[in-house]
């Protein structure tokens, strides 16, 4: 088969139930999406997963659940209000908006070459586009405005009446909700250093996209966590290597995805924020390339130091044992869960020649349904009734899908392409002897089973 474009992903997410385009019957919403019922339950996996492995399964974590909605001075503190933004321009003959960087990438990928622009300045951007003569992939002609800053943020103004109103922004990214919260979870849990606080949730950004799918959109959702520790007594570089370990383990182990799919990317010193010691992306092979998936950086004691010089108030750590006060330093992996749904799509899919069918190979901790449960025909009540029974009996551990309609073939191919692990169907020899046909979704391979042994199997 030829090699796998986005557009594929893209219909068969829509086709199946993964993912819609927001506000759709009204002409939709650019950079917006919505879920369905087969993107919501994996989604629903990939989260449960995530904390699972980060926050439950380990013994130097504790969770938290900021708000969206968050004080200015917090993103005035981090930086978000005065530098966090896009560089911008607009065609004047079209009045396309587009990110400079994106345009510039574009155009050499149009002409077979690449040309890295992360952390160059607005005049470097400028000067690229007029010296290359960068055309408008809109209108084709070149007529540029000047390069200048777009602020991400979106503002939030609180109260009813306009002259009491006071602004706020819906929060950019959920790492400042850690930040913010780092004495209140000190002085309420019983944690100590190293530990980590870790968070699921949506942020937003009001960024202009290239459009790839659910790649990069105006609101996505993140997983996050900020590992604090005491350089002192725990040297950064081997809790580095430790964190790069895991999210590769994660990836491949966990959620399945082939690791020749994988590369790691250092950031350069143009690129790298002025407070990272070292700042590395774990890329993914997307259609469009390889793309940032997950992004980990040491961030010295930089955030912390920042709070408390914005709001006052001590947010140093005393050790229990010794007494010292210090200002914890962090390690930051943050990923986009929103990626690794995308990630997981393409990497899960397969086309099987053979057979002249789409199968999603999802692992199965990750399918929105562990098994499929058909009567053989749906105009028999005694074998829909004993299908029913079966379903029923499933369904109280597992995501579990029903399906009578059309013929048995097309059930099959439904399930295959939303990556169900299992199709059993109820015949009439199960009438006989109580058993029933097990099909697995990889090999289309079918094996009796007697029906007490059904939970074990999709267990």
């Amino acid at each position: 088969m030829n090699q796998l474009t986005l557009d594929t992903i893209v219909a068969l997410a829509k086709r199946r139930g993964f993912v819609f385009q927001n506000s759709e019957i009204y002409g939709g919403l650019a950079n917006l999406y919505d879920y369905g019922p087969m993107g919501a339950a994996l989604l629903r996996n990939i989260r449960n997963i995530w904390w699972k492995t980060f926050i439950e399964s380990r013994t130097d974590m504790v969770g938290l659940d900021a708000s969206i909605i968050s004080h200015a001075n917090i993103w005035k503190a981090s930086g978000h209000v005065a530098g966090f933004a896009d560089a911008m321009v607009d065609c004047k003959a079209c009045k396309m908006r587009t990110r400079a960087d994106h345009l510039i990438e574009a155009y050499f990928e149009s002409q077979n070459t690449t040309e890295k622009v992360e952390g160059k300045s607005d005049e470097e951007l400028n000067a690229i586009i007029q010296k290359e003569k960068i055309p408008c992939p809109s209108c084709g002609k070149f007529d540029w405005t000047s390069v200048r800053k777009f602020n991400l943020l979106f503002p939030v103004q609180l109260g009813i009446l306009e002259e009491s109103q006071s602004l706020a922004y819906l929060r950019g990214e959920t790492a400042q909700g850690m930040f913010v919260n780092f004495k209140n979870v000190v002085d309420s849990s019983r944690v100590k250093l190293p530990f980590g606080i870790g968070q699921l949730g949506k942020s937003f950004r009001n960024e202009i996209t290239k459009g790839n799918f659910v790649f990069r959109t105006l609101e996505f959702e993140q997983g996050e966590i900020e590992y604090f520790f005491d350089p002192q007594v725990t040297p950064w570089e081997p809790l580095y290597e430790q964190w790069k370990k895991d999210m590769w383990a994660f990836v491949t182990e966990q959620l399945g995805v082939q690791p020749k799919n994988l590369r790691w990317r250092t950031h350069t010193d143009e690129e790298r924020s002025f407070y990272s010691k070292r700042t590395e992306d774990l890329e993914y092979n997307y259609p469009f390339g390889y793309k940032e998936l997950w992004g980990l950086a040491y961030r010295t004691d930089y955030d912390l130091s920042q709070h408390i010089k914005f709001s006052g108030v001590d947010l140093s750590y005393v050790n229990p044992q010794t007494g010292t006060r210090i200002v914890p330093h962090v390690i930051e992996p943050a990923v986009g869960i929103t990626r690794l749904f995308l990630m997981i799509l393409c990497d899960a899919y397969w086309f099987d020649e053979a057979k002249q069918r789409v199968v999603l190979k999802l692992h199965p901790s990750l399918a929105p349904y562990k098994a499929a449960v058909f009567p053989l025909v749906s105009n028999k009540p005694e074998l829909v009734e004993k299908a029913r029974a079966v379903y029923d009996m499933l369904r109280l551990d597992r995501a579990v899908a029903w399906d009578d309609r059309g013929n048995i073939g097309k059930r099959y191919m439904a399930q295959d392409e939303i990556g169900t692990p299992y199709c059993i169907t109820v015949d009439y020899q199960t009438l006989e002897d109580n058993t029933v046909t097990v099909r697995n979704r990889d090999t289309a391979e079918q094996t009796r089973v007697a029906v007490d042994e059904l939970k074990g199997i999709v267990q």
